[in-house]
């Protein structure tokens, strides 16, 4: 079963800072927390008493009080909405986490969902599933029954599923094109999944 822990620590090598892009749909973010979509985080008490201080904002990440809490955050709100600890595949995983962190949460399961409906053998494998944004045990079922060969291709269709959001959120409003860079560094077509 995949395990919380690298997968979070990849993702911080995305998300491991502080800022307050006014061009960021998120607004102010640390390590990827969104004041904006989560304004009672815990975190936010200790990053406003810090905002005076002559080192801000290199000083947060040697605030270990700060830390635990974004850990915390992100098992919760991340990957137990993935059912991460329910799910074999590492890789598949890390690529779902990675997803749900840096988009809209229904996202990653929607985009499973629909690479699932697409994998299975015009339905001879298992019924197509029910495109709700949610991972259940129906949609875990389905994870379960694919090959090893397939579970490879679900990795590719995933991504190629976050990369066409990049794309048309970028046609949708130009301004955001100034993170295509960053954006498609998380988006791994082949690296991961021989693991």
């Amino acid at each position: 079963m995949a395990d919380f822990n690298p997968a979070y620590k990849k993702a911080m090598d995305h998300e491991g800072a502080y800022s307050n892009d006014p061009d960021d749909k998120g607004a102010e973010t640390y390590c990827g927390i969104s004041r904006r979509w989560f304004p009672d985080w815990s975190g936010w008490i200790i990053i406003d008493g810090m905002k005076g201080h002559p080192d801000f904002p290199k000083i947060l990440k040697d605030i270990n009080a700060l830390q635990n809490p974004v850990k915390e955050f992100y098992k919760t709100n991340f990957w137990n909405r993935i059912k991460g600890d329910q799910i074999k595949e590492q890789f598949i995983a890390d690529e779902l986490f990675d997803t749900v962190i840096n988009m809209n949460p229904k996202k990653a399961p929607e985009f499973l969902q629909r690479a699932l409906n697409c994998l299975n053998r015009n339905q001879a494998l298992y019924p197509d599933l029910i495109v709700d944004g949610g991972i259940g045990p129906k949609t875990l079922g389905c994870l379960d029954k694919l090959n090893s060969e397939d579970v490879k291709l679900l990795f590719k269709m995933l991504n190629v599923l976050q990369g066409t959001h990049y794309i048309e959120e970028m046609e949708r409003d130009h301004i955001q094109e100034k993170y295509c860079r960053g954006w498609f560094t998380r988006v791994e077509i082949t690296i991961g999944v021989e693991k």
